[in-house]
């Protein structure tokens, strides 16, 4: 799986929007996955974001003969037991509260867990 990355602002959010989500347009492809997340900017003078309440890490798994090998560091970490990528983790109290696999993107139930569970963090 490709991932497309592209960044936008206010001033140009409309014009990669309609691009890549158009209604009635599949964006360059039927099927994909297509997300939006929407962040903070960073403060110039500290370059720190000026919300910081979400914290998201990209791990690349290598390249593929890498990543099918069954001995691949975070295939066997049991922090992370990796089966399939892209694999969304959410991270609580020093472990995963919940995950959403590969195969699982289509699952309301899974995606739900993703992004509403409850952390006892607070």
């Amino acid at each position: 799986m490709t991932v497309k990355k592209v960044d936008a602002t206010v001033a140009d959010f409309d014009a990669h929007f309609d691009k890549l989500f158009a209604a009635g347009d599949d964006g360059g492809g039927k099927g994909k996955l297509k997300l939006l997340l929407f962040l903070a900017d960073h403060d110039a003078s500290s370059n720190l974001t000026w919300w910081s309440n979400v914290v998201l890490l990209r791990a690349y798994v290598s390249d593929k003969p890498t990543w099918r090998d069954p001995a691949h560091p975070w295939r066997v970490d049991p922090r992370f037991r990796l089966t399939g990528v892209p694999t969304l983790i959410r991270w609580e109290n020093g472990s995963a509260a919940a995950r959403l696999g590969d195969d699982e993107a289509h699952l309301a139930d899974k995606i739900d867990a993703v992004l509403n569970a409850s952390s006892t963090a607070d």
